[in-house]
């Protein structure tokens, strides 16, 4: 039996050289996620935020991967990691699959049983296109040990223990809301529109107090010019009546 390898000899990997996402909308719904969690607690030093990205889950064996497309996971450090050893981190809280007809297999057997046995806390599921999942929005939660089905709410949001976030279907896509004040997380783009007006009404209030100043200025050099003017009337006058005093004595 032949020994096994040195630990620093096991390379585990990063890559299998395969596309991220089934199609454009499946990534830009992992892209929203990942994003939306990331600035959800970008201020939380100890909870990180990943996506497709291998999670190594046997110390010593290369093949044993899993590629979850979000994964959310708390009491580490947040750095940009190249895959997820577990053996050297935590257990992920939270783990997303944005799903498909085509990966409904793996998303729903090898991923969902393995997800299961490692103890993710809670397993979503969304299939944006409505290929396959009815209702297209599900999730699991472990009790005992095995996912349980999260009964979804009247609208079909789910709500996440881990995050205290609803997951709520928006056409095809997915929106994360606070669970308390029920504001909803932007997407990227909504950020860039935000940021833009923002950008713009900064540029509008400089124009609006720089032409005020330019008011101001021009009335407060029309008031010197008139104050100017008055003193050379009465200057004038003062002129007058002297001249006017001097004749009568005359």
């Amino acid at each position: 039996m032949g020994a096994l390898p040195l630990e620093q000899e096991i390379e585990y990997p990063t890559s299998d050289g395969q596309p991220m996402a089934e199609t454009t909308l499946h990534r830009k719904v992992m892209n929203d996620l990942i994003g939306g969690l990331e600035l959800r607690y970008a201020g939380v030093p100890d909870v990180w935020v990943g996506g497709n990205l291998f999670l190594c889950y046997e110390r010593g064996n290369p093949a044993a991967i899993v590629a979850p497309d979000v994964l959310l996971a708390k009491g580490v450090t947040k750095w940009d990691r190249p895959n997820y050893l577990l053996w050297e981190e935590t257990i992920p809280s939270l783990v997303v699959e944005v799903t498909s007809r085509k990966t409904r297999r793996e998303d729903q057997g090898k991923k969902k049983l393995l997800y299961e046995r490692l103890g993710i806390e809670e397993l979503v599921l969304f299939d944006p296109y409505g290929e396959y999942l009815r209702p297209r929005l599900q999730g699991y939660r472990l009790s005992w040990g095995r996912y349980q089905s999260v009964a979804p709410e009247k609208d079909g949001s789910l709500l996440s223990q881990t995050t205290s976030l609803r997951f709520e279907p928006e056409g095809e896509r997915l929106r994360l809301v606070d669970a308390g004040t029920g504001e909803p997380l932007l997407w990227p783009e909504e950020i860039d529109a935000a940021r833009r007006k923002e950008a713009a009404a900064r540029r509008r209030e400089a124009a609006a107090r720089k032409a005020a100043e330019a008011r101001a200025a021009a009335a407060e050099a029309r008031a010197a010019e008139e104050a100017a003017a008055r003193r050379e009337t009465e200057d004038r006058l003062q002129a007058l009546t002297r001249e006017l005093e001097r004749l009568r004595k005359a």
